[in-house]
């Protein structure tokens, strides 16, 4: 397996620290708001390479941390008029609400950084002691001047950034870009005890810590979006290598930036899409089969168009493995005897074709994830599924290639997660065809003049929830 290392900026064998055991950590969110479609990006491409890792055999030891204390929380907090706890409490809610909601597997643990001060102190303790780190005014702040490899993750270069700083003036700081360990407390705001005072953590140190804890000095895997690579990551390394005196991480993955019909998604521009919006109108199997049709680290623009293709791909999949699990109920063989079959010419045919496929799968993820390669081998199985299915009745041979194509089907959504277990994509996909139904012949009553049986179809349509709206010419439905 290989992996784009960012660190390197190029393909790197994968070797885990530890044989037969993958150590991956994500940035998770910070928890002051529900979480946008963006960061579902983030975490549902570390879902699928997770979920890769275990089918390959790995053992897995995958953390997922929450931020539950930072200037964005206390500020919500004072928006909504609210004590602190109550807003890490509602969006911490929210966002497992969410994750869930995608499909997304639980991680290892899920540490949180109110829960890990003592960590987070005694690793600022050990910078303030090595001399990486000092105390000014009540704050540590961490001394980038005193790490030479500083800027070794993003490329960026200290004299560079010295020069081009637009930072505020900090008579605290010895240097302008000197990063915040801990910070001392203002009125009002959450606070613990500390060899330096009351005060709270930095955002950075945090995930030093977390990370350090449940995963050791060194690690393979740290994951999150491009925007985190500078300065959050950089801060990470500089600050965990300095404390350990050991190689902070081994792989570094970011995925690429998400924009919103062209535009980079923002409150101003109207276009803010936060998980619980598009999970209104498209299923977790739609969303994930969008984002898997695009390579992890490419940008990505989110459309009505492109959700909707995804849409009909999952209706699409999700047909078809209810097709073929009704096609074969009751068939009970065991796999191994279709080595020694007798196949007609056309269906060994078929069996050679649908092997390949699993390979090139295996082979497209084990090329830095290749998803769009990767879910392309499993609709060409589903269209040469389509094509075993013509045969009505099945013989049994033909329903023990039923029950391989089964078989890899669920092997990859044991990558994927897009199989729709509760066949809502399939009773969307009957829906919507019913639908598409009514309001042809609706639309022929209308230019016959037949406006009261029009209105019928329109009204009890209503009655259950759904909404017809006519607009230039053209009939479209929504639920309520």
């Amino acid at each position: 397996m290989k992996l784009y290392n960012t660190f390197t900026n190029q393909k790197e064998e994968f070797k885990p620290v530890e044989d037969g055991k993958v150590k991956f950590y994500v940035c998770g969110p910070t928890v002051y708001n529900y979480i946008h479609i963006g960061n579902a990006r983030a975490f549902i491409v570390n879902d699928v390479l997770r979920r890769f890792f275990e089918f390959s055999g790995y053992e897995v030891n995958y953390i997922l941390n929450i931020t539950d204390i930072d200037d964005k929380i206390i500020n919500q907090a004072v928006t909504e008029k609210v004590d602190v706890g109550e807003i890490t409490k509602k969006y911490s809610a929210a966002f497992f609400e969410d994750i869930k909601n995608l499909n997304i597997k639980p991680a290892t643990h899920n540490p949180r950084a109110t829960e890990h001060i003592e960590e987070i102190i005694a690793l600022i303790e050990s910078l303030v002691e090595q001399g990486f780190a000092y105390e000014s005014k009540g704050d540590v702040l961490f001394d980038i001047s005193k790490f030479d490899d500083y800027g070794k993750l993003s490329g960026k270069n200290l004299d560079d950034l010295r020069a081009g700083a637009r930072v505020a003036i900090d008579e605290k700081k010895n240097n302008p870009l000197d990063f915040v360990l801990w910070k001392k407390q203002k009125p009002g705001e959450p606070a613990w005890a500390s060899p330096w005072g009351k005060g709270r953590p930095g955002w950075h140190i945090e995930c030093s810590a977390m990370s350090m804890k449940y995963l050791g000095d060194t690690f393979d895997i740290h994951a999150g979006g491009i925007d985190l690579a500078f300065p959050h990551h950089e801060n990470e390394i500089a600050q965990s290598e300095c404390a350990s005196k050991n190689k902070f991480v081994k792989y570094w993955l970011h995925n690429g930036f998400l924009k919103i019909d062209g535009d980079k998604m923002s409150k101003s521009l109207g276009n803010f899409r936060t998980v619980k919006d598009i999970l209104e109108s498209y299923s977790y199997s739609a969303i994930r089969t969008f984002f898997l049709q695009k390579h992890y680290r490419s940008p990505i623009d989110l459309t009505s168009d492109g959700l909707q293709a995804a849409k009909s791909a999952s209706i699409k999949l999700n047909i078809f493995y209810k097709n073929l699990c009704q096609a074969i109920t009751g068939f009970e063989s065991d796999l191994e005897i279709i080595e020694t079959a007798s196949f007609s010419e056309k269906d060994a045919e078929y069996l050679t074709n649908i092997k390949q496929l699993r390979i090139e799968f295996v082979n497209a993820l084990n090329d830095d994830m290749n998803t769009p390669t990767a879910i392309s081998k499993l609709f060409e199985i589903v269209r040469h599924g389509n094509q075993l299915l013509t045969n009505e009745p099945l013989s049994e041979n033909q329903k023990l290639l039923g029950k391989l194509t089964q078989k890899y089907i669920e092997d990859f959504d044991l990558v994927f997660g897009i199989l729709d277990a509760k066949g809502k994509e399939f009773d969307s996909g009957l829906v919507g065809d019913l639908m598409e139904v009514l309001m042809e012949m609706r639309s022929d009553l209308r230019t016959k003049k037949e406006w009261a049986l029009s209105d019928k179809i329109r009204d009890s349509l209503g009655g259950m929830g759904i909404v017809l709206e006519d607009k230039e010419g053209v009939t479209t439905w929504r639920k309520k």
